[in-house]
């Protein structure tokens, strides 16, 4: 029996990059030539929460997060051996990983032509990237690869459940061994932020909806899709109105903080490919186990760097700089899954179990 055709990424998403692109050139030039403006709204804060990057992030999550169904932590035992390598990728390797290349790259190997004093916060920024594994677009990635759905549901929700306990220590230990002060209030307060209180309502919505059938929550999927990536860009516009001059001055930076997030991107990806395999897991099971880990939860990376490190920050600008990349990396990685099926079922019992 053939498998069938998964669908297609949306428009939005699969022209996601380009509409970085734009972003950058608008919040530029809104930065270059209307400073007074992105300075009013940079002032809009309570209690160092900047009130419309707040509104536009839980614009952003909300919808993503009403896609988790906490249901299907039953099928945990099922796929034991494909979530062993998801938990083990994401919380044991890859924020370290990716604290140890933006060390090697940001600290040592650029360090020369980066700004010194943003040298410390262009860390923080990578470290939030690697603490922040997908929630949301590893259900495309998934589908793209045909992975099982019911297995990218689990996994979602499990390491949703993990990231509410493990996302601030595990920041707040790589920022320490950074030397990089931890401003704990203001992490514990991101968390509720961005990833309790957006959770809780999602569910809440989530709930209500499946009382009129999954349809009305499918539907509502679709119409909430576009707004979050739309919400996305606005707040991209926002930031790059502050980070305009800095991008002008100094354009190379976005391509040196791009070499750590690639690297980390493609290492990440391999160990979880290579990891899956080795215990037997099956390919629709190894595919969204491997997304995951190296996809990021870009959307919670740039909220809790504006907030941990302001607008002008190299962190927030780091954070971006993965949105910016990850998109055409992450279709290739796609790709690369699937064509290599036929090598990863080879020998044939290689797959007997999951």
């Amino acid at each position: 029996m053939s498998i069938p055709e998964p669908p297609s990424i949306g428009f939005f998403e699969r022209y996601l990059t380009l509409w970085v692109f734009l972003c950058i050139g608008a919040g530029t030039l809104v930065g270059l030539n209307a400073p007074a403006f992105a300075q009013a709204v940079g002032g809009m804060e309570v209690a160092q929460v900047n009130i419309p990057v707040g509104v536009l992030i839980w614009v952003m999550i909300i919808p993503m997060l009403m896609k988790i169904d906490f249901g299907a932590l039953g099928e945990i035992y099922q796929h034991r051996a494909g979530m062993a390598v998801t938990l083990f990728v994401n919380w044991a390797v890859k924020p370290f990983s990716m604290a140890l290349f933006g060390w090697i790259f940001v600290k040592h190997v650029f360090a020369g032509w980066l700004p010194a004093d943003q040298l410390d916060s262009y860390m923080a920024g990578l470290i939030l990237l690697g603490a922040a594994p997908c929630t949301a677009m590893v259900f495309v990635w998934s589908n793209l690869c045909r992975g099982n759905a019911n297995f990218t549901l689990t996994q979602v929700a499990v390491n949703d459940l993990v990231m509410v306990f493990a996302f601030a220590p595990i920041v707040a230990l790589l920022l320490g061994v950074s030397s990089i002060p931890v401003p704990w209030d203001t992490l514990v307060l991101s968390v509720v932020m961005y990833i309790v209180i957006p959770l809780a309502i999602a569910q809440f919505l989530r709930a209500r909806l499946l009382r009129h059938g999954p349809a009305a929550l499918e539907a509502a999927l679709r119409r909430f899709s576009p707004v979050s990536i739309v919400a996305l860009l606005a707040m991209l516009v926002l930031l790059f109105s502050f980070q305009g001059k800095a991008l002008v001055e100094q354009p190379l930076v976005i391509g040196m903080l791009a070499v750590p997030i690639l690297l980390q991107t493609l290492f990440i990806a391999a160990l979880g490919y290579g990891l899956n395999r080795r215990l037997r897991v099956r390919h629709d099971i190894a595919g969204p186990s491997t997304m995951i880990g190296a996809s990021n939860f870009f959307e919670l990376a740039v909220a809790v760097a504006i907030v941990l490190y302001g607008f002008e920050s190299g962190a927030a600008l780091a954070t971006v700089v993965g949105v910016l990349i990850e998109v055409p990396v992450m279709l290739w990685l796609v790709r690369a899954v699937n064509s290599s099926r036929a090598w990863y079922e080879r020998p044939a019992s290689a797959v007997a179990g999951s």
